[in-house]
């Protein structure tokens, strides 16, 4: 069904880069799961009254609160897709990612309500009605929500949305609990436990659980995250096949939401060559990183000896030195400055984060390996970077 909505409503639906593409989505997707939330509620309610099950009855506010975060959904795209303005210059679309917050927030309250319920059920314990027409509405429930979790994960997936993964494992967690509200009623009914209130919290457990990742999912990009592995090797390709460029460091990629990202990074050049033409290579470079991962780019260029056999020497000299330290330790920007009486060696040393020496002992470790294998009038000048990248 959403599928042949996608196809009838939304034009240019692979361009899921942009803003307006992602909007029609989030919004025919929101407007699906209102629907169908509210649907499943009114099943689950009057199953609930017909029941006197407090699992049921639980399980069915949960769809209403899951309309109400579809709805948030629904708002939350529309927003995301505004266009930038005077006091948003990069644009709305972080919106989505507390769309997601707001859903999963939704979720933890349901998951507590549900749960204290649930325990006041256990408490008060009494008889389950058993009928078939509750089990049929709870298995169409079930598939229905299957539907609800595959078609979200798979749009979610398409459009890189945290929000919209979100909601496919609000779904995912209330097939769970259906499932357990199913089995515990059928439990009831052939063998006469009363563990109705046991099913309700292990239900509330189950989408707590589920609340607490989606939560977690959506947080790290508003907090800052790294890029992921195949952004960043897009991004190492596209620079370095300009040949004049020798490597790159220091990337940075900022995120304002997806399809709105933007990159700086360093670009090592050959200091001996044309100032002018360099230039121009590296805006070349620049223009290819919008056109292609659809971001903004910024290029510093940092020129570097490649010609010099005595600095080059040194470079290997202290790199390899380093390498004896940590191997997960890595340099870049390496200058030398020789002077009358002494010379210094300047360069970057870039540690993972919770490294385990702490930085001035570092330093202080590469200057006395420095002194041991170079000479004593050699000193080093360092600048200690995190890895911003896993």
């Amino acid at each position: 069904m959403v599928t042949l909505l996608i196809n009838l409503f939304i034009k240019d639906k692979e361009d899921t880069d942009n803003p307006r593409v992602r909007q029609q989505y989030g919004m025919l997707c929101g407007l699906a799961g209102i629907i169908l939330n509210i649907l499943l509620f009114l099943g689950k309610f009057l199953a609930g009254l017909v029941s006197r099950s407090i699992s049921i009855t639980a399980d069915a506010f949960n769809n209403l609160s899951d309309a109400g975060s579809s709805c948030v959904t629904l708002v939350g795209f529309k927003m995301a897709g505004a266009k930038p303005d005077v006091d948003h210059p990069f644009g709305h679309g972080r919106m989505e990612y507390i769309t997601g917050l707001i859903i999963s927030g939704a979720i933890l309250i349901m998951a507590f309500e549900l749960v204290k319920s649930s325990v006041d059920k256990i408490l008060h314990p009494g008889p389950v009605e058993f009928s078939m027409l509750t089990i049929w509405i709870l298995l169409v429930s079930i598939l229905v929500k299957i539907y609800m979790a595959f078609y979200n994960y798979k749009i979610g997936k398409k459009l890189d949305s945290a929000a919209m993964r979100a909601t496919a494992t609000d779904s995912l967690s209330d097939t769970c609990a259906t499932t357990v509200v199913l089995a515990g009623m059928l439990v009831g009914k052939f063998t006469g436990l009363m563990i109705d209130g046991w099913c309700g919290v292990l239900v509330g457990l189950f989408i707590f659980y589920a609340g607490i990742c989606a939560a977690r999912e959506t947080l790290n990009p508003l907090l800052g995250q790294p890029p992921e592995e195949s952004f960043v090797c897009e991004i190492e390709k596209i620079v370095l096949a300009h040949e004049e460029i020798c490597g790159i460091h220091d990337l940075l990629v900022h995120d304002y939401g997806p399809g709105r990202r933007m990159i700086s990074l360093h670009a090592e050049v050959p200091a001996e060559g044309n100032i002018l033409k360099l230039h121009d290579v590296v805006d070349n470079a620049e223009m290819e990183l919008r056109e292609n991962l659809n971001c903004a780019a910024v290029i510093h260029m940092d020129p570097v000896v490649t010609r010099d056999e005595y600095i080059l020497e040194l470079k290997d000299t202290i790199e390899a030195l380093i390498k004896e330290i940590d191997s997960v330790i890595t340099i870049h920007d390496f200058r030398v400055v020789i002077g009358e009486t002494h010379t210094n060696l300047i360069f970057d040393v870039v540690v993972p984060y919770e490294f385990s020496i702490s930085d001035d002992s570092l330093i202080e470790q590469i200057q006395v390996q420095v002194k041991n294998k170079i000479g004593n009038n050699y000193f080093v000048v360092i600048q200690v970077d995190k890895a911003y990248l896993k």
